[in-house]
């Protein structure tokens, strides 16, 4: 679970998008990628997602520049049909076939009612909620998933097969923030201690979460072309070990969209009114305390940790360009 952090400094969101966007461009990432990438890592911090935030540059530019992933992909459609897309990364980012692919996904769904985009041969997408909140304003329902190159061994615990497990969903609103779900359905699980505390008392908890994370490896990566044979990798680049999908649904296939978000105006205001779990001072639906963070962070600046100013600095440092404070 993401949290700001204890202790901090606050950043102009629009300097760290400066930052991210000059050192991307320092390794080969032309500029309008770069400012893309920008773009999507600060919405991260500003909705309080720091985990997929501006900290993540650091790793992407050492692939980049390193060799790992292509800086410069030249994203390919494989196959197209009225109600789907399938987009070849081409061992770059998955940010950018998974964003085009669900721009596309999200036009087909508005004229044939549904459509899914299944992106492949790329590495790290971020947080699936970018690619959920894509589908805002379009009156559509979504879901997004993503699965990356498992190395499965025998006798290893049943955990691994859970894998990364990002999920997310979207139901719009009319006037309320919408319900945006984004998670990781095994992260409390990586953690050695914690599932042997989690496991013996809630079993079923632990296997759902399991469950989930396979899901994600089977549509979102095993669909995508991945394989299990980890010695053999299925593409060039030694990054592109992941894969995503994303499914969209228009809300008059089944209802009518006015009458659907208002309903859900209504059911976020009343989940406010609900006694909130032990620690938690409100009770909000998924999406609604990310919506808050980024309209007090867009004011007040984006709240930078230690760690997050450590690894931009030592990154700035390797790039011969100035920390973004």
């Amino acid at each position: 679970m993401n949290r700001p952090p204890e202790e901090s400094i606050r950043v102009p969101h629009q300097q760290l998008h400066d930052f991210v966007a000059t050192a991307a461009q320092q390794v080969g990432l032309p500029p309008a990628r770069a400012q893309l990438l920008a773009q999507l890592l600060v919405a991260n911090d500003l909705r309080g997602v720091f985990s997929h935030g501006t900290q993540q540059i650091a790793t992407y530019a050492r692939l980049m520049r390193d060799g790992v992933l292509n800086p410069d992909p030249q994203l390919q459609v494989i196959k197209e049909t009225p109600c789907s897309v399938l987009v070849d990364g081409d061992g770059g980012l998955g940010y950018f076939p998974a964003h085009e692919g669900t721009l596309r996904a999200i036009d087909k769904a508005k004229a044939n009612g549904m459509a899914a985009m299944m992106s492949r041969n790329h590495g790290h997408f971020g947080a699936a909620g970018i690619y959920s909140r894509l589908a805002i304003g379009h009156d559509l329902i979504a879901y997004v998933t993503s699965g990356h190159q498992l190395h499965l061994q025998p006798g290893r615990p049943l955990y691994d097969a859970g894998g990364g497990s990002p999920m997310s969903f979207l139901a719009p609103t009319d006037k309320e923030d919408p319900l945006v779900l984004d998670f990781g359905a095994m992260h409390d699980l990586y953690s050695h201690e914690k599932r042997q505390q989690i496991a013996p008392i809630a079993p079923g908890l632990v296997l759902r979460c399991i469950g989930m994370g396979e899901i994600c490896q089977a549509w979102g990566g095993l669909l995508s072309g991945l394989t299990l044979d980890a010695g053999n990798p299925r593409w060039t680049w030694p990054g592109a070990n992941q894969g995503a999908l994303v499914v969209l649904l228009r809300l008059d296939l089944f209802t009518d969209p006015a009458e659907f978000k208002r309903q859900m105006d209504l059911y976020v205001q009343q989940v406010r009114q609900l006694q909130p779990l032990p620690g938690f001072d409100q009770s909000l639906v998924p999406g609604g305390i990310e919506a808050a963070g980024d309209r007090q962070y867009r004011q007040e600046g984006v709240p930078v940790g230690k760690w997050h100013q450590e690894e931009l600095e030592k990154l700035a440092g390797e790039l011969g360009m100035p920390a973004p404070w």
